[in-house]
């Protein structure tokens, strides 16, 4: 591991912390093109800020598991920095789904129905590994992974037991999952949503995650093992 690849993902992360605080007021104006200041509740901006948000959730908790199984500076250094940039990512896009009126959760609405609508603006290549199959994403909700990406129930449960270098290499390797799944969705809200602030955001969101993947990869390999997928 480099100085300059942790100085690179420290800029990421103070950028991203720094823009933070004006991103909410910014996301409830209206802008040039006229788009409306308040999104319907199907929208591709309401329904990213919502699942984001929950997927956000769940790499926090992964990191702080993490963070108490472990005394490798690095695996902490990274899960610190992922705990903190997506806790404040999520306490934005909450934010907004405030000033606009709209609910946190939707009963009966499935999650990524925003990016299965109608598969408009969406190509394979972009998903990241994501199959389509007639318009929707191709990812079953299964013992509480609710989207691409999330952990398991069984796998958090075992992240949990973990200690040492077995819980470096699950995280790594459930978080750079997570992360591929996280990028598809960011991909997804920059193609359709139309709100410009949250555009920028998860335009940083790619940028961000792309740069982490590639140092877990270097942390995995450093460890004897690589990532669960390619």
């Amino acid at each position: 591991m480099t100085r300059t690849q942790w100085a690179a993902i420290t800029a990421v992360v103070l950028a991203l912390l720094f823009t933070g605080t004006t991103a909410v007021i910014a996301a409830g104006r209206d802008d040039d093109s006229g788009v409306p200041r308040t999104p319907s509740p199907d929208s591709a901006d309401a329904g990213f800020a919502r699942d984001m948000s929950v997927h956000h959730q769940q790499a926090v908790e992964m990191s702080f598991i993490v963070r108490d199984s472990t005394d490798d500076d690095e695996v902490r250094r990274l899960a610190y920095d992922i705990a903190n940039t997506q806790a404040n990512q999520r306490g934005m896009m909450l934010g907004w789904l405030d000033m606009w009126g709209l609910p946190k959760v939707e009963s009966g609405r499935e999650p990524m129905a925003w990016m299965a609508a109608d598969g408009a603006g969406m190509d394979h290549g972009s998903m990241d590994g994501m199959e389509m199959d007639h318009g929707k994403p191709g990812h079953e909700a299964h013992d509480g992974s609710l989207m691409p990406g999330m952990a398991t129930k069984t796998e958090l449960d075992r992240l949990r037991e973990a200690r040492g270098k077995q819980a470096e290499i699950l995280y790594l390797q459930l978080m750079t999952d997570h992360h591929k799944g996280g990028v598809s969705m960011a991909r997804g809200c920059v193609q359709r949503c139309a709100v410009s602030t949250e555009k920028d955001l998860a335009e940083g969101m790619v940028a961000a995650q792309q740069s982490e993947l590639g140092l877990m990869a270097d942390l995995l390999k450093a460890r004897g093992a690589k990532p669960r997928t390619g």
